[in-house]
Order: C-alpha cells, then structure tokens, then sequence
C-alpha cells in the first residue's frame, strides 16, 4: 500500500527503467540520490548492470507542461535548454556561475508555471521575467540580454535602457523591486 507522495514515486521509479546511455540496457541500479538546488532536482548516480557504466540521470519535478505563445501568435513547448542558453549567453564572462544560472532557470520556470491561468505563457510573459531577474543578478548581463530580446537596432535604444538602470552602492543589489518598469 503507497502511504505517501514519496512512497508514489519510488514505486513509479521501480516501474521505469533508465536505458544505459552506452549499451542501451533498461538494467540498471542507483548507487546514490542527492538533492540539488533548494530540493528541486534530485541526481541519481547510476550503474549499468550489463556493461558497468556509471552514469547520472537529474530528476525534476514538474507542475505541468507549459507552452509559449510566440509574438507571431505560434505555440512552441516550454524548453528550459533554450531559456538556460540565453540567459548563459548573456552572462558570458561575466562572474555569474553556472548554478546562479540554474537557479535563476527553476526559479523562473517554477513562477511561470505557479503565475500563468493555464498552460500557456507569452514570450513576453518569459521575456519580463528573464530581465527583471538579470537586472537584479547581472546588470550587464541584462543589457545584454535586453538589447537582444527587445531587438535594439540604434545606438539610442541602448542609452535609453542603461540611463534607466538604477545605480547600486557596492554589494547592494541593483534593484530590490521584484518587477522592474522599464519597458
């Protein structure tokens, strides 16, 4: 008899077999579960029992499958690798490690899917998101990222937005608002 949401998981985690990345055998055991970024992903080292191979499968919980709607008007399916590459883009060299990234990646997803009516978000909706959370971290990151997303075509479009970005004293964040209103 199943007595908790856990004990639910475990049993469906018995029913589905990971396929070996390198011999393709559903035979496989866990050696060790770790939690990882604030209990939102659980990391299972794994060995393969046919050919020996060690390898790890991320688990990650999910609300509910969510779709983007495209300016066009086109639906596309939410893709976390498309939204952690922008965001990673726009914080090359900058000093913004990669768990900050992913932090910022499942904070943003776990508010879209909490915050949306149903199942499909704006680009726009993803896009306010992504900048208020760069301004915050990064902000030449936001510029960035802003400059890219919003299509700025003149030199003027990147003096309008930095000319709105609030000054920070050493250490402070940049700007303690949740949401920001320049746009």
């Amino acid at each position: 008899m199943i007595n908790s949401a856990c004990d639910c998981v475990i049993s469906l985690l018995s029913y589905c077999n990971m396929r070996c990345p390198y011999c393709n055998s559903t035979d496989s055991r866990v050696t060790d579960s770790r939690p990882d970024i604030e209990d939102a992903i659980i990391r299972r080292r794994r060995v393969c029992n046919q050919c020996g191979a060690k390898f790890t499968t991320v688990e990650r919980i999910q609300m509910r499958d969510l779709m983007v709607r495209k300016n066009s008007g086109k639906l596309e399916a939410f893709d976390r690798e498309k939204l952690r590459r922008s965001i990673k883009l726009a914080c090359r060299n900058r000093e913004v490690g990669d768990e900050q990234i992913e932090r910022l990646v499942t904070s943003i997803h776990r508010r879209l899917e909490t915050e949306a009516p149903d199942d499909t978000v704006t680009s726009v909706m993803v896009g306010q998101m992504v900048s208020d959370s760069l301004l915050n971290l990064d902000p030449i990151a936001f510029v960035r990222f802003v400059s890219v997303y919003r299509k700025f075509s003149r030199v003027a479009d990147f003096k309008k937005i930095i000319d709105q970005i609030p000054e920070a004293d050493e250490g402070a964040d940049v700007c303690a608002l949740p949401k920001t209103t320049l746009f």
